[in-house]
């Protein structure tokens, strides 16, 4: 039996995911590149993709792909230089759209969010309107086309703004959800990668129908506390609330190099210059993390990463160093050539609130 009665079936969710939207704004902006399959990244053979145009797509060059491997699947793929102030810019004027509508907007990235609109200020009726006006205004002030997704949850509309891009409109309404679920590939469903996925069908699960069969003992016995998270969706169930105030876990650099790298002086050479990058970013947004995680990439895209975690956050630029510094040192000599170093920090902190417990506590 399907269990969306145990979830809040009053809830009006709108995911809004705006199409291939750093590809869309080059194309906008550049007249040469409409029609035209192009790549934001870089071109050079150890480039990455971080966007492509749906005309690139049909070739299967995706994002997060090697330039290398996307040239090869589109010899004619142009490469564009990312702008990120640019899109920037942009995501802020499609944020304010949505804030005529619901002050409960959660942004996820730069293209796209959850708005919850089960009240929303114009008094619209219902959240299909309020995703086609969202997608015409949208349309209207930057040229850009947007997929929304509706339904009672953010799982189900975010599985539903993937529906029928781009520029689409999908609704699940409650008494489509379990027959939707349930005839969806388990590839399909948000929170589950490919390796997971892989995992699912040596399980014999492949639709949310065979996950819905499984039991919640079997889900967290093979996949951990992520398990519970698998029965939950499977179920159509999500109750996560959309948080306007969601705060950032995490900031981080990494760099791809245009060689691999084996020499520990070329490493800490790297090291140093990515340091200092995160360092510039965690001062503009006066934050400071207590979790240093290094990631490390080697040239046949095995990954790992090492993490330390004190007691007190990282307020020096010289510690941050040090810290790093050890981590990277434990793993030499490397075992193959490395193609990315990357330092995140965690567990944030934000000065302000540091302040307001130091007030607070020296009161």
């Amino acid at each position: 039996m399907f269990n969306l009665q145990f979830s809040n079936l009053s809830r009006k969710i709108i995911h809004i995911d705006m199409d291939a939207f750093y590809a869309s704004v080059e194309q906008r902006d550049f007249a040469d590149l409409r029609g035209k399959p192009i790549a934001v990244g870089g071109s050079s053979e150890r480039g990455v993709v971080a966007a492509a145009s749906y005309e690139a797509r049909k070739f299967g060059v995706r994002s997060a792909m090697s330039s290398r491997i996307a040239k090869q699947k589109c010899p004619q793929l142009i490469f564009v230089k990312p702008r990120f102030e640019v899109y920037k810019q942009v995501s802020n004027e499609i944020r304010e759209i949505f804030l005529e509508y619901t002050p409960l907007v959660e942004p996820l990235s730069l293209d796209e969010a959850y708005l919850d609109v089960t009240e929303n200020l114009k008094g619209i009726e219902t959240a299909t309107e309020i995703a086609q006006e969202i997608k015409a205004r949208i349309k209207e002030k930057t040229g850009l086309t947007a997929s929304a997704g509706v339904s009672v949850n953010k799982f189900l509309a975010k599985i539903a703004s993937d529906y029928k891009k781009p520029d689409g409109l999908f609704v699940i309404k409650p008494s489509q959800a379990e027959k939707f679920v349930e005839e969806l590939e388990i590839n399909q469903f948000h929170g589950i990668g490919r390796v997971t996925a892989e995992k699912m069908h040596k399980m014999g699960i492949f639709t949310g129908r065979d996950l819905k069969a499984k039991s919640i003992d079997f889900l967290t016995n093979h996949f951990g506390k992520v398990g519970r998270y698998y029965f939950e969706i499977a179920q159509g169930l999500d109750n996560r609330q959309v948080s306007p105030d969601r705060i950032r876990k995490s900031i981080g650099v990494e760099n791809t190099f245009d060689r691999d790298f084996t020499e520990p002086d070329d490493l800490y050479r790297e090291i140093d210059d990515i340091i200092e990058q995160l360092w510039r970013r965690m001062s503009r947004i006066k934050a400071y993390g207590k979790t240093i995680t290094l990631k490390i990439k080697f040239a046949d895209f095995e990954s790992i990463t090492r993490s330390r975690t004190s007691q007190l956050p990282v307020l020096e630029e010289k510690l941050l160093a040090k810290i790093s510094y050890e981590m990277l040192h434990a793993l030499l000599p490397m075992p193959k050539g490395v193609r990315l170093l990357g330092i995140y920090l965690s567990n944030l902190e934000f000065e302000d609130e540091m302040l307001g417990r130091q007030l607070t506590l020296n009161f």
